[in-house]
């Protein structure tokens, strides 16, 4: 059985290329298989979400690899991302 995929929220693909980018650099289009493959084949980034994503990011990494200002930009997105999550996890129980 294939897995279910789930639609990004605006932002979101910032936020898992960074991460997927914290261990070690990436090629391209590796990083988008990081993130596929660390999210159990849950998340996929479009092809045009991930090149923009990227494009946006070069100012935060060499050769995508992340620089100081990336991984403060990662705790950034990952704090926001946090409240983000929290957010949402109340609502179904609000009713």
């Amino acid at each position: 059985m294939h897995a279910h995929h789930i639609q990004l929220p605006q932002g979101a693909p910032d936020l898992l290329i960074l991460q997927a980018l914290a261990l070690e650099p990436r090629h391209g289009w590796a990083v988008s298989e990081r993130v596929q493959q660390i999210s159990g084949d849950v998340l996929r980034i479009l092809q045009g979400s991930f090149y923009s994503a990227l494009h946006r990011l070069e100012s935060r990494a060499e050769y995508y690899e992340l620089a100081k200002t990336g991984r403060r930009q990662l705790e950034c997105e990952k704090a926001a991302w946090g409240k983000l999550t929290a957010a949402v996890a109340q609502v179904p129980g609000a009713a």
